[in-house]
């Protein structure tokens, strides 16, 4: 079986993200260096999915609530500031989440590490950082969308 270690992650992340993006909200990302401690400021939204099987891990998509209303408003064919009820934005968080997760799932399975999803969770505020401990890789990736930036953390180990 191949090592987790040997998995590009980095281009799963970035191409389940772009595909999904580009296919489910017709946004075209664009790639951005950030820091590795670097985070979204402001109030912001995180959907987080988890893996576990062969590969354990969490896939986490932190968005601006500005991003989160435009993601939602894109999906559901409305203007950013049609966005009133925050559920609908929760569900359209959760729904891309799941998706880019998705893709990131059968991305493990076709490299040897079956595993299974979790339904995806939200979190919402402004003062508060989302932190996995103990795993063998961490992947961060940024893209921009319109000056919102969109930001990809895959914490990731196997289990052999």
């Amino acid at each position: 079986m191949t090592q987790i270690n040997q998995v590009d992650l980095k281009t799963f992340a970035e191409n389940s993200t772009r595909d999904v993006f580009g296919t489910m909200l017709s946004m075209k990302l664009d790639p951005v260096e950030i820091s590795k401690k670097e985070t979204i400021s402001g109030s912001k939204v995180v959907g987080t999915v988890s893996f576990a099987g062969e590969a354990m891990g969490n896939i986490c998509i932190h968005v601006s609530d500005l991003f989160a209303k435009m993601m939602a408003a894109a999906m559901l064919g409305m203007e950013p500031d049609e966005m009133e009820d925050e559920d609908e934005v929760n569900d359209v968080i959760g729904e891309v989440s799941n998706m880019i997760g998705g893709d990131m799932k059968s991305r493990l399975c076709d490299a040897g590490f079956a595993c299974q999803l979790s339904i995806p969770s939200i979190t919402r505020g402004s003062d508060f950082r989302i932190e996995s401990m103990g795993w063998v890789r961490h992947e961060q990736i940024a893209f921009q969308y319109q000056g919102q930036i969109a930001l990809i953390e895959v914490f990731i180990k196997s289990v052999n």
